[in-house]
């Protein structure tokens, strides 16, 4: 038996996983949950982890690997999580695997095919991922096209005869308005995290602690501003 730990830090709130997971074999067993309030990521996030291992009667040293979401989310959330993942798998030379959220959305959803997966971005924004998901049970996306910063106008146009799946109220309204195959799901939690972060080291598919980085899909504020004016 061996334990994975998966962290999500993307949104306005996150959470971490335990999961008991046995190498060659694809079952993930969760543990526990834990999750994390918005903003106090940096102060909460190892203390809660060393806490959760600590309940169950383990040490970092019980942990044979990280899954973690790479993005799109929260510029500062993000660089929090994967810091700390960073410096674990550092630290303890374990294998990292990270994960898109866009993916976790994808692969939530009980579409087959084509599909796309859409997370609100504010600003009358939405990332999208256009995914191809296949397998006799709609495995996880077998292969990502793109992934994306759309207009509301963009998006509706894109999404034109291929089935959305998103966790966002407001855009599943919007689209099933506009008369798009819509599949509404609860936010994926930590817990998806790491059955596809445990499938990805399965596979190969990890990263060493100096090429985990954040896949923010948008630019910050900053980049955008500091930009020279043409």
């Amino acid at each position: 038996m061996m334990l994975l730990l998966a962290v999500d830090t993307s949104g306005k709130n996150g959470s971490i996983a335990l999961a008991r997971v046995t190498e060659n074999a694809p079952e993930v067993e969760i543990v526990e949950t834990v999750p994390l309030a918005g903003g106090t990521f940096s102060a909460q996030l190892i203390p809660q982890i060393s806490a959760l291992l600590a309940k169950h009667g383990f040490s970092k040293s019980d942990l044979a690997g990280f899954a973690a979401v790479s993005g799109p989310g929260s510029f500062t959330g993000l660089r929090v999580g994967l810091a700390a993942i960073k410096a674990l798998g550092e630290v303890l030379q374990k294998p990292i695997a990270v994960v898109s959220l866009l993916e976790a959305i994808a692969s939530s959803g009980h579409h087959c095919g084509r599909i796309l997966a859409a997370l609100d971005a504010g600003r009358g924004e939405v990332y999208v991922g256009d995914y191809e998901v296949s397998g006799a049970e709609c495995d996880p996306p077998s292969r990502a096209h793109s992934e994306r910063l759309l207009t509301r106008e963009e998006f509706i146009a894109e999404a034109k005869g291929k089935p959305v799946i998103t966790p966002d109220a407001a855009w599943a309204e919007a689209l099933q308005a506009a008369g798009i195959e819509t599949e509404r799901i609860a936010y994926p939690g930590s817990n998806v995290i790491a059955r596809l972060g445990w499938e990805r080291i399965q596979r190969g598919e990890t990263v060493s602690p100096d090429a985990v980085e954040a896949n923010y899909i948008r630019r910050s504020d900053a980049e955008i501003f500091s930009q020279p004016k043409p």
